[in-house]
């Protein structure tokens, strides 16, 4: 009896890492039937993200990503589930088939695509430093000593890592699990400065209206793109295609329009 509960549960392990793959055992990509046989597309998220996907006052989950997504999954005929993750766990939501990609202001990097297969970039990032209005602080050299805080797993926290000297300058670093709780510790005094997205920090200083200022230097240049798993690539293109298809109609255009105030994606361009 053992000896069979030990082979069915080796057989449920094989068949859930082939299904998380989207990969049969003989090397054909199923990752797109999967998805269209199940109707539905499941998008991976921090759901604190605002304006690429964020919960807005209602609870519901909104955003430039979101409307993206949802558009593709009209066109692939299935319906958008938004799933919720820990952003510092992303990976492994991925990697077990809980979500079909990480879409939410999702940065491209090297060690990145080590683990996963991205989409084209659609928009261009950079990650800057957000200070209070009243801050001495000016530029990075004025960091010195200073406490910084970062939402763990992110980009953000690879670009402090990986700025030569950056780490040198500061005096110590705080992870918090995401940029709004960041933000709150920024304006009560517990850092002196937060690193995070470009395009999150003036969302979140237009949006607020709390007396946040970002400084002029960047640490990193940056693009956003979608994350699937490395063998998803029939998903990967199937998506790919849409999004293409969106920013040859002008659809693509009409949405960052409508989230940002002009048309900032790089899709074709």
């Amino acid at each position: 009896m053992k000896k069979l509960l030990s082979l069915l549960l080796l057989v449920t392990l094989i068949f859930t890492s082939v299904f998380a793959q989207g990969s049969s055992d003989d090397g054909v990509d199923n990752s797109l039937d999967n998805v269209l046989s199940r109707g539905t597309f499941i998008l991976g998220l921090d759901d604190s993200f605002p304006p690429m996907g964020y919960r807005d006052e209602s609870g519901e989950i909104v955003g430039f990503d979101i409307d993206v997504a949802r558009e593709v999954c009209s066109r692939l005929g299935v319906e958008l589930v938004c799933q919720p993750v820990d952003w510092n766990a992303k990976e492994q939501e991925l990697a077990t088939g809980n979500i079909d990609c990480i879409w939410n202001g999702f940065t491209v990097t090297d060690e990145r695509r080590q683990q996963m297969l991205f989409s084209d970039p659609y928009v261009n990032n950079a990650q800057v430093l957000v200070v209070r209005g009243d801050s001495s602080v000016n530029s990075i050299s004025d960091l010195e000593g200073a406490t910084i805080g970062v939402q763990a797993g992110s980009s953000a926290q690879d670009a402090i890592n990986d700025t030569p000297g950056f780490l040198d300058t500061i005096g110590s670093v705080v992870e918090f699990r995401d940029n709004l709780t960041a933000l709150m510790d920024l304006e009560i005094g517990g850092c002196d400065a937060v690193v995070m997205d470009l395009l999150v920090a003036n969302d979140n200083i237009n949006r607020s209206g709390k007396d946040f200022r970002i400084l002029d230097e960047t640490l990193v240049e940056e693009e956003y793109a979608i994350g699937f798993r490395l063998h998803d690539v029939a998903l990967r293109d199937a998506v790919q295609a849409e999004i293409n298809a969106m920013a040859d109609d002008g659809t693509l255009a009409q949405i960052a329009i409508k989230w940002f105030g002009a048309d900032i994606t790089v899709v074709g361009k």
